[in-house]
């Protein structure tokens, strides 16, 4: 006979099964406090994202509202979907989704191949001064603003003062109102951000290309492959990732046509070929203090952004296997 009974039998598992996890926090506590330098350099990060990403979007109530600037989130009257019924009823809408989706598929067709191909090419540049030169010169519109890059190609593409004006006078033509015209507005947006970005997206790719191995090259070459086998064989399959994460991202921002750049290049003439959910937000929503009709259309560009997202990642799991999650 057991000398010592114990009257609570059950209580000695709990105890035992509560030392592990005891030690897990331990360890952890422990990691904190030797790599606290670490996680105390991540508090602004996570402020910023706080404050400036998550915070506000307790704002989003507003779209289901009637919004008050003096009656405030909390007095506004709640409407339901009236705001986004609006949206969809509206004769605006179908111009504007048109042109949004018209300058995004342009841009993904015409400009999403191209920083791979400037990758590619600076690859097969031997001397290291040359194809230093080329990555700085490409880089540098980046770091113009659209207010400058805007007001560049204004005085560029000018009827009277501008120099492709000249150009196609010289040749016979007439002076052609780039900036005033339906016809070549959408092609006026692609260039110009093609001009401005083209080069600084090429970094990704240029550093995945980087980070491939050398002797995939060496033994492509020992077996005879020129340039352009080893192009195709090697350089474009080890980038495969890295383009199917970028194209993922860039078909989420779909409804995100140029908002800025087309804001500080169009005027209501073309309205009809260049008013895409970003400036209708702007020049509809906020230019009227329509604050709760703005945030509805806001809210449905992110709704389909995630939903694009999604459905990117889903596909291109199930196409080529390679996915963000």
């Amino acid at each position: 006979m057991n000398p010592n009974p114990n009257p609570n039998p059950g209580q000695a598992a709990p105890a035992a099964a509560d030392k592990p996890v005891r030690a897990r926090r331990w360890r952890r506590l422990s990691i904190v406090r030797r790599n606290y330098d670490l996680y105390l350099l991540m508090i602004p990060g996570l402020a910023f994202l706080l404050l400036f990403k998550y915070a506000p979007i307790y704002g989003l109530v507003i779209a289901f509202q009637d919004f008050n600037i003096f009656k405030g989130v909390g007095g506004s009257e709640w409407v339901g979907l009236q705001q986004f019924h609006r949206l969809f009823t509206s004769h605006d809408f179908g111009t504007v989704m048109r042109n949004t989706l018209l300058i995004s598929l342009y841009k993904i067709v015409l400009l999403f191949p191209l920083p791979i191909l400037i990758a590619v090419l600076l690859n097969e540049v031997a001397r290291m001064w040359f194809k230093r030169a080329v990555q700085t010169i490409i880089y540098l519109p980046h770091f113009l603003s659209w207010v400058v890059v805007a007001g560049l190609f204004v005085n560029i593409l000018s009827p009277s003062t501008g120099i492709v004006n000249h150009i196609i006078q010289f040749f016979g033509g007439h002076p052609v109102s780039f900036l005033m015209d339906n016809h070549f507005f959408r092609s006026v947006v692609v260039a110009t951000a093609g001009w401005k970005e083209a080069g600084w997206n090429a970094i990704v790719f240029i550093a995945a290309i980087a980070g491939l191995d050398p002797e995939l090259y060496e033994a492509a070459r020992l077996d005879g492959a020129n340039r352009i086998q080893q192009m195709f064989a090697i350089t474009l399959p080890g980038i495969a990732s890295t383009i199917m994460l970028m194209l993922i991202l860039r078909i989420g921002g779909v409804l995100e046509a140029g908002t800025e750049q087309i804001l500080l290049l169009y005027n209501p003439t073309v309205y009809a070929s260049g008013d895409v959910l970003g400036t209708y937000i702007y020049r509809v929503g906020l230019g009227s203090m329509e604050y709760s009709y703005s945030t509805a259309v806001g809210l449905f560009e992110s709704a389909v952004g995630f939903a694009l997202v999604l459905s990117g990642n889903y596909v291109s799991r199930r196409i080529t296997g390679k996915s963000i999650w």
